[in-house]
């Protein structure tokens, strides 16, 4: 316990102290900005915390009920785990997750519309997992999050029809409803085949297939087996999960602090000089002979472009155009911390909207046909605009980190007595536990790899029913419907419940 309290407080000094240098070159914050501040990262820190005792339960499910690690070790290892995979996480999943987002709201995070996007959802993602918690019934705090989100986007576009603001990227939904239609479905085919292997396999070991008796621990291969798993599927979980609320985060401290963290300030002169070059040539790639066109008017064409979908003759020209503007304008400082705010927030407003222009007429096959050079180039181009936007500092790492590690230790037995005792017939093996947290690991590593959120509780729960099946072991039907049920009302009852708390907020605040 004094190590744990230590490791607690170190890690919230270190948070502190980043801040305090990270704001040491902005203009002091306002009484109310701090209180808006602490209160935003407190709620979002608090659904990573209730995200952690609510999914990473299901990764120490098999360990606990297979006698490979006590309970209290197994949630403090998880926990751990948890912390690593945050830490190293790459930041793709966050930024998948924040594109679902309309994209006014994105550039004008820093409106009273913009917070009552950002509390109402978190809210909203809260309430659902907790009352779910407490139910025992381990829904998915990834389906919880979007349809949260999915709920925002539809009330501001129902509010703002008439002016034409966008609602919800379906394609970005399609994207992200896909892995978590899929990888559930991925989850209990693979651990079926994977267990019907492996009792072919090792068919003289019978043990393998019989449930622990007592508090018996399993032999010493497959005890290192079920632990190298739990170790990995709580390590995917951390660099999955934790990734939707560093986004969520990030959003927050660029609406609130765009000074400090609208730009990745840890570029160099030698990449902000290469950064103009690059744009003038990009700007020249995609269309050739273009006039400069206002920025105001490209913006405007651009966000109608984004909002409806709608190609126009304007849309290539005025991208190639803000592209060369960009450019200049970044290029014209040494360093992005002598910014004035006003240019920091015009110039990520200008980066997002031509990043996504990007994608979506890629998507269309709108961009002219060109050379595999000027493609590679235009390519670059658009990994530059990432290098700009899509940056996590260390301390949010840190703190999200420690908000899961910490969720995993506190509420985790009410999910894990599901999992463990309530999905099949019969008491879990270790063949069972082995093959399900596998194929559970393999699936969300590469999820991560590829930026797409994908669910634990999803994935692991339909990879135990998987090898109850191929165990014969029979399923328990009420609690299977009690879960499907849980995942089919998630999205929408998170979408009402974030809509009505939007609507509620702007109502109220705004």
């Amino acid at each position: 316990m004094p190590v744990f309290l230590t490791v607690i407080v170190a890690t919230l000094i270190y948070i502190g102290f980043q801040v305090n240098a990270d704001l040491a070159h902005v203009p002091p914050l306002g009484l109310y900005s701090i209180i808006l501040l602490a209160t935003a990262l407190l709620i979002a820190l608090g659904f990573e915390f209730v995200n952690g005792f609510h999914d990473t339960a299901n990764a120490v499910a098999t360990v606990i009920y297979t006698n490979a690690l006590p309970a209290p070790v197994a949630v403090m290892w998880a926990g751990f785990c948890n912390f690593l995979g945050v830490m190293v996480a790459s930041g793709a999943v966050a930024y998948g997750i924040i594109a679902l987002l309309p994209v006014e709201l994105i550039m004008n995070v820093s409106s009273g519309a913009g917070f009552a996007m950002v509390f109402a959802l978190l809210i909203a993602a809260i309430i659902w997992n907790l009352g779910t918690w407490f139910l025992g019934i381990p829904a998915s705090s990834s389906h919880t999050l979007i349809g949260s989100i999915l709920g925002v986007g539809i009330m501001n576009h129902l509010l703002n029809a008439a002016t034409g603001a966008s609602g919800i990227d379906m394609d970005q939904v399609i994207k992200v409803g896909k892995a978590l239609l899929f990888s559930p479905l991925i989850g209990f085919a693979f651990a079926a085949v994977l267990f019907l292997l492996v009792k072919k396999i090792f068919k003289k070991q019978m043990e393998l297939f019989q449930p622990p008796e007592g508090n018996k621990p399993p032999p010493p291969l497959i005890r290192a087996i079920l632990i190298f798993t739990c170790t990995g599927v709580s390590f995917a979980h951390g660099s999955n999960d934790g990734q939707k609320g560093m986004g969520l985060i990030m959003l927050i401290l660029i609406g609130l602090v765009p000074l400090a963290y609208s730009l990745n300030k840890n570029l160099d002169q030698a990449h902000l000089q290469s950064f103009e070059q690059l744009s003038t040539q990009t700007a020249s790639a995609i269309y050739a002979n273009y006039q400069d066109i206002p920025d105001e008017q490209a913006r405007t064409v651009l966000t109608r472009y984004i909002q409806t979908k709608e190609i126009s003759p304007e849309v290539v020209p005025a991208l190639a155009s803000l592209t060369d503007h960009l450019g200049e304008r970044v290029a014209a400082y040494d360093n992005l911390r002598d910014m004035p705010e006003a240019v920091v927030s015009e110039i990520r407003n200008d980066m997002y909207l031509s990043t996504t222009t990007f994608k979506r007429l890629d998507k269309a096959e709108a961009l002219p046909a060109l050379p595999e050079a000027q493609n590679k180039l235009v390519d670059e181009y658009r990994d530059n605009l990432d290098s700009f936007l899509q940056y996590i500092p260390t301390w949010v790492k840190v703190a999200v980190a420690l908000a899961l590690g910490l969720g995993t230790m506190v509420g985790w037995k009410r999910i894990v007595v599901t999992v463990g005792e309530r999905i099949g017939k019969h008491h879990m093996t270790y063949g069972q536990g082995m093959s399900a947290e596998l194929v559970a690991m393999s699936t969300i590593a590469a999820a991560d790899g590829l930026g797409m959120p994908v669910s634990t509780t999803h994935v692991l729960n339909s990879a135990v029913a998987g090898t109850m099946v191929a165990n014969k072991s029979g399923l328990n039907f009420n609690t299977v419907k009690t879960i499907l049920s849980a995942w089919v009302f998630t999205l929408p009852a998170t979408i009402c419940l974030s809509g009505g708390l939007y609507w509620l907020f702007l109502k109220l605040f705004v």
